[in-house]
């Protein structure tokens, strides 16, 4: 069966014409050998700012959860990491019913400082198409992967004042509702670099590897649209990814991606995505930290309710 599988697979690979299109943002993009760019690297100091974020469910029911954010910046000057920013907020969301629907109503709470979002930009409708999963109602932990998105545009906006160049973790796209409210705050430096992509082209293939095998370049831009790209970013590296923003930032990030953890992606956004990491060990001593709490008893009987799929997971 498998090998009559594999067999199945190199046939589909093998079948893309060379002559094809890009689809992007509901246009045919036909592909240019023009559109191609070798990216050098620069020896020229600049301070770029790399920022991501990680998230934990803490406690979460049916009608309410509790989870923690964490937003980080690691920054780089002539490659060496020269400090970091660090946000950390509780977000509680509850379920309210206003006029015959079910929205999401939130609560934040920043462990230092000022919030980062606006709660009421958080206020949105169970059936939201942005975080709707098919046919069915958005699952209440879902609010939080809004508003660690919006709180990471909202430190990029912060601190883009502060260094020659912000560079985000994903796309600058808008995936939710009111999320254009941070967007529109970013200036000029900040740009955004995706691990991965979803486009494709108009035979099937992936815009990616076609690209990738048509370019003969060491590391280089393919220009899309607007400030749209695929870039390699490095000469030996195995993986292409979706860039957004200002190009001026590219053979800055040539410098910062050698590392042989992952070649061709920079060393800034490794870091970055471990700082702010809440991993599993830290999210168990928040959860426990909360129910041990004497006043908190009664909160766990809603969690019986919620919890069938934790006792199942750590069966056997």
């Amino acid at each position: 069966m498998l090998k009559i599988i594999s067999e199945e697979l190199r046939n589909l690979v093998s079948s893309f014409p060379k002559e094809d299109q890009i689809i992007f943002n509901n246009k045919l993009l036909r592909i240019d050998q023009n559109n191609f760019s070798s990216i050098t690297s620069s020896q020229e100091s600049k301070t770029i700012a790399f920022i991501d974020g990680g998230q934990a469910e803490i406690i979460s029911a049916g009608n309410f959860c509790l989870s923690f954010i964490r937003i980080g910046a690691e920054i780089f000057e002539k490659n060496k990491r020269i400090g970091s920013e660090k946000r950390e907020f509780y977000l509680l969301t509850k379920a309210r019913w206003v006029k015959d629907e079910l929205f999401y109503e939130n609560k934040i709470f920043p462990v230092i400082g000022i919030k980062m979002v606006r709660e009421e930009d958080l206020f949105i409708s169970s059936n939201d198409q942005s975080i709707k999963s098919g046919i069915e109602r958005a699952a209440i932990s879902k609010i939080s992967n809004v508003a660690r998105r919006f709180a990471e545009l909202s430190l990029a906006t912060e601190i883009q004042h502060k260094f020659d160049f912000v560079v985000l973790d994903g796309t600058l796209e808008k995936t939710f509702s009111n999320e254009e409210i941070y967007l529109s705050r970013i200036k000029e430096n900040v740009s955004s670099l995706a691990k991965s992509s979803s486009l494709f082209t108009v035979q099937g293939n992936s815009p990616v590897i076609l690209l990738n095998k048509i370019c003969s370049l060491g590391a280089w831009s393919y220009f899309l649209e607007n400030k749209s790209y695929f870039v390699k970013l490095h000469e030996k590296a195995k993986h292409i990814f979706r860039f957004e923003g200002n190009q001026k930032v590219l053979p800055f990030l040539i410098n910062n991606s050698n590392d042989a953890l992952f070649l061709g992606y920079p060393y800034g956004l490794i870091l970055v995505d471990q700082f702010a990491r809440v991993s599993n060990e830290e999210k168990n001593s928040l959860k426990m930290n909360f129910l041990l709490k004497a006043e908190n008893k009664e909160i766990a009987e809603y969690l019986n309710s919620s919890n069938a799929h934790d006792i199942l997971d750590n069966l056997g």
